[in-house]
């Protein structure tokens, strides 16, 4: 379990820290998007902030999953970025549905695997 916890969390990593850094440094164009899709991606657009913040959140448990520092704080981070990723996919881009699932899958199974540290934050 150790080497397979080893291998998601360093794959997820960098599948993180590319996504990011490639959005920082513009390293990969664009693709064209249409439809429903467009208008979302307009509307991150718009406001602003929140593309730069979710790459920013992604640089860092990219960083962290990669580094194995800080692990446990990071996959709870990650969650809501993660789902959204898989949820957009799902509803407006359903080619990029096995790398989203592939990652949201990852970041569970990190939880799943420090599920000892979790166990506090769900008792009453």
């Amino acid at each position: 379990m150790k080497i397979a916890t080893i291998i998601v969390r360093s794959l997820v990593g960098l599948l993180l820290l590319f996504a990011s850094i490639s959005y920082f440094f513009h390293l990969i164009p664009e693709q064209e998007q249409t439809g429903n899709m467009k208008i979302f991606s307009d509307g991150i657009k718009a406001s602003g902030y929140l593309m730069t913040l979710t790459k920013v959140v992604e640089l860092l448990c990219g960083l962290s999953f990669v580094s194995g520092k800080f692990i446990k704080l990071f996959a709870i981070i990650l969650v809501p970025v993660t789902l959204n990723i898989l949820l957009i996919n799902i509803f407006m881009m359903p080619e990029g549905i096995p790398i989203a699932g592939a990652l949201f899958i990852g970041n569970l199974f990190l939880i799943y695997t420090n599920w000892d540290s979790y166990k506090g934050i769900f008792t009453a």
